[in-house]
């Protein structure tokens, strides 16, 4: 294809081949110009217009493009559309690109600017103020396998922090679930990566190769100084470190040490958990109606990231729980400081992000100004609390992190403007007075600028011309103009001025002054802005040495941040603060959904509290009652709560005693999974079925209408076996909402399971839904009363109670779906009965993926094999 191109096309073929699968920006002087299919699929995301750009084979080359300074704004687009971009920018400028070709022995009328890919800009890779959210963190994850190990590193680059962590395969999609990273790379021809991963070279996921790619970013000779990271976490980390460099082509963004997770120091949930729950996004895809929206109350940017961070990793060690207690209670007790903190840290700038693109190479003198604003209020609101008694220990730990920046705040302080701009190309952010000899050069520009300004007066009185300007533009540099009736005055051989361009309207000259006195300015504006680049440059660098001190800084103010919007939010909710205990139990009084709640609220209505204990004697609820009643209202508010108390903060109730959650499971709800073909049925199967492989006596689980996705009598079979091996094997805290009013003959033969159903009355035909949760079982499921209340035509319903007495007289005559189900032994009682006769041997030969083993384990496999015949 590329045969009968034109050079400046050859050079855009071998920048796509590079560019891989990514839109490719090809910068063509003030445009960004994209060709062929990119050029199509931007039109359509972007909504431009696709024109049309000479020819190749034949063929007009469809093309659009989008102005470099507003092109931002078309990549957060574009990103946001599921795209990645490669950004190809002109390296050297048309004087250059002439020059080379004269080295080179090219014609110089056709030297081609060179282009090089400077950039992918993709959706875990953003540093950009315009291209990401402010209140939400923007992750990027690589995940590998290591020997049946998957080693996970995650990285938010606007701020640099860094986790690893390893997880078995059947925990992966969990892990990615609580990370929500934006971008995931994994290596290629991984069978278990995920759909929409990212694929990279396998090399890039070898272990030494991460350890070696580390301690090069970190500038250190063993990693033991940050953790005991194993094989998997250093493969993964390897991979995140090269796909880095990928993308910036060789320079690396901002990266802080790494942190090791280990595992259960935080309670796990698994995706469908984190759905029905409802945490960060809601089940309508955005953050309206979702936990963290009833909750959130900070007032910074970064301090909304802590909170999101905080409620999906909930901590499941005591002692980390109540520090962070004790500091929302601290900032509870004191609403005067509360205020003040809060008023503080209104007006911080997001200085971790700052850092981030300062490191990065993609910051501004604006960026600057925010680090040294952001740090100095860091330094007042250290002031303001170390005066304070009876700190809380977590407090005390912040507090040193506030200051110590006293040396880079006073340089910043003298070097920068009061609010520097967001460009520096032209310059006007370093400060008068930091440096003598740049005040020199902007005063001689600023005394040939009086002179030209001095100079046109003199040329309006020399020339009697009024109407005569000095002009400045970028191709002519400063110019006079007048207009055209004028301009045979200035034309005559002894005028002293020197003809440039005649316009439709005006004639345009030079003088021997105006020349001289434009060199001074430019040589001296020219001067200056390499004076301040280079003060930008030191600048930089000198916030860079301390990347580690004011991340931290920045980590303790988003602390700080969400404790005093949690003290704010338990003040204006009525919330408590939650007793936490080793104990497995959950007792809540008066406790409440935030977020239905809050909608409640909004419409005038009030939210009816129920009560909750679970203990060792009564772990598992069988919660009965009508659809709409508020079963599914009251699994969901109890499992927030366990959730909120672990995260370490208050909870919407009068009282709350929560046993440490090692694992939360909630199955409430389902929707059909197209996407890998499966029934709402099966969606419920597989949930329940990870719940009862994987709940211990330590969690905590919901259940909601297990079985209802198939006929009457499988589902009351699966929700009875379903029920027994909670309370038998996995012995886990349980509240089991069902409509099988058949289910409460369980609790005659499971000592620890109770009765509950939400009330409801008929009255006068109409159906009256309390949302009270009362003990014992449902007199009635009042489906036809729901129908009704739902709008079901009149007739309808009347037809289906002529049915439902059909049928109810038909299970008095017979007993009903339950009639047997007393004699029925325990879950454990059957455990022992014998499977069906199973061929072991085909199984695994079955099993075996042939193309896959080498010669020697084919032979030791042959010789198992063998070995199991004859013992059978």
């Amino acid at each position: 294809m590329a045969g009968t191109a034109t050079p400046m096309m050859q050079q855009y073929f071998d920048l796509k081949r590079e560019a891989g699968d990514c839109l490719l920006f090809y910068r063509m002087g003030d445009f960004f110009e994209l060709f062929f299919d990119d050029a199509k699929q931007a039109a359509g995301v972007l909504d431009i217009a696709l024109t049309t750009r000479g020819e190749h084979d034949g063929e007009a080359v469809p093309m659009c493009g989008v102005p470099v300074h507003s092109a931002e704004g078309y990549l957060a687009r574009l990103i946001r559309a599921g795209c990645r971009v490669a950004i190809a920018e002109q390296v050297e400028t048309p004087d250059e690109a002439k020059e080379r070709a004269k080295r080179e022995g090219s014609p110089v009328s056709k030297a081609l600017v060179k282009r090089d890919i400077v950039r992918f800009v993709t959706a875990g890779t953003l540093t950009e103020e315009a291209l990401l959210e402010p209140r939400r963190a923007n992750m990027l994850a690589a995940i590998c396998d290591v020997r049946g190990t998957c080693g996970v590193a995650a990285c938010d680059i606007s701020t640099g922090a860094m986790q690893l962590e390893e997880c078995t395969p059947e925990r992966l999609p969990a892990v990615l679930a609580r990370i929500g990273a934006s971008e995931v790379v994994a290596p290629e021809g991984w069978d278990e990566a995920p759909f929409d991963a990212v694929m990279r070279p396998r090399g890039d996921f070898a272990s030494d190769g991460g350890e070696a790619r580390l301690k090069k970013v970190h500038g250190v000779a063993t990693l033991d100084g940050f953790g005991q990271f194993s094989r998997a976490m250093l493969a993964a980390a390897g991979g995140l470190v090269a796909y880095l460099e990928h993308a910036g082509r060789g320079s690396l963004p901002l990266l802080l040490p790494p942190a090791l997770r280990a595992s259960g120091e935080h309670m796990a949930m698994d995706e469908a958990t984190r759905a029905s729950l409802e945490i960060l996004v809601s089940q309508q895809g955005g953050r309206t109606n979702s936990l963290i929206a009833a909750i959130d109350r900070c007032v910074t940017g970064a301090g909304a990231r802590q909170l999101a961070e905080d409620l999906s990793a909930p901590l499941a060690d005591r002692a980390a729980i109540e520090a962070r207690l004790a500091l929302v209670q601290f900032m509870l007790d004191d609403p005067l400081l509360r205020e003040d903190v809060r008023g503080l840290l209104r007006g911080l700038p997001d200085i971790g992000r700052a850092l981030g693109r300062l490191v990065a190479g993609r910051g501004s003198p604006r960026d600057l100004g925010q680090v040294r604003d952001g740090l100095l209020e860091a330094r007042r609101l250290h002031e303001l609390l170390r005066g304070k008694g009876d700190r809380p220990p977590l407090l005390d730990d912040l507090l040193p992190r506030l200051a110590g920046h006293g040396e880079l705040t006073d340089l910043l302080s003298r070097a920068l403007v009061a609010s520097p701009p967001t460009e520096r190309q032209s310059g006007g952010y370093i400060a008068e007075g930091y440096d003598a000899s740049l005040d020199e050069l902007r005063e001689v520009s600023g005394n040939a600028r009086r002179a030209i300004a001095a100079m046109e007066a003199r040329y309006r009185e020399e020339t009697g011309t009024p109407s005569l300007k000095i002009k400045h533009n970028g191709v002519l540099g400063y110019f006079i103009e007048v207009p055209s009736k004028h301009a045979d005055k200035l034309m005559a051989a002894d005028s002293g001025f020197t003809h440039r361009q005649t316009m439709a309207n005006a004639v345009r000259f030079n003088s021997l002054h105006l020349h001289e006195e434009a060199s001074r300015i430019a040589e001296a504006g020219g001067r200056a802005l390499a004076a301040e680049e280079a003060h930008f440059e030191e600048l930089v660098e000198r916030v860079s040495a301390r990347r580690e001190a004011i991340a931290a800084t920045a980590a303790a103010l988003a602390r700080l941040d969400v404790a005093a919007g949690q003290a704010e939010r338990a003040s204006d909710g009525e919330w408590c603060r939650p007793e936490v205990t080793e104990n497995p139990v959950l007792s809540v009084e008066a406790g409440r959904h935030p977020v239905v709640e809050a909608a409640l609220a909004a419409s005038g209505e009030r939210f009816v509290a129920n009560d909750c204990a679970l203990s060792q004697r009564d772990r598992l609820w069988l919660v009965g009652g009508p659809n709409m009643g508020g079963k599914s209202t009251f699994l969901r508010q109890n499992a927030l709560i366990v959730l909120m108390a672990q995260a370490g903060g208050f909870v919407p109730a009068r009282s709350a005693t929560v046993g440490l959650v090692d694992q939360l499971f909630s199955r409430v709800g389902a929707s059909d999974n197209l996407a890998r073909g499966r029934s709402t049925f099966m969606v419920e199967m597989v949930e329940t079925a990870a719940i009862l492989s994987q709940a211990t006596e330590r969690s905590f689980v919901i259940l909601d209408e297990v079985g209802r996705g198939t006929s009457t009598y499988d589902g009351l079979a699966l929700a009875w076996a379903v029920a027994e091996a909670i309370h038998e094997t996995n012995q886990s805290r349980c509240l089991f909402a069902t409509h099988y009013h058949e289910m409460a003959r369980l609790a005659e033969t499971c000592v620890a399971l109770s009765l509950h159903h939400v009330r409801a009355k008929e009255w006068k035909g109409d159906l009256v839904l309390l949302h009270e949760l009362a003990e014992g079982a449902a007199d009635q499921s009042y489906g036809l009363a729901v129908a009704k209340l739902a709008g079901v035509p009149p007739l309808v319903v009347k037809r289906a109670r002529s049915v439902l007495d059909k049928l109810e007289k038909g299970r008095a005559e017979t007993g009903g779906l339950a009639a047997g189900l007393g004699e029925l032994p325990l879950f454990a009682a059957v455990a022992h009965e014998p499977d069906e006769d199973r061929d072991e041997l085909r199984e695994e030969l079955q099993a075996l993926d042939v193309d896959a083993l080498t010669p020697r384990e084919a032979l030791d496999l042959l010789y198992q094999l063998k070995r199991k015949a004859d013992e059978d």
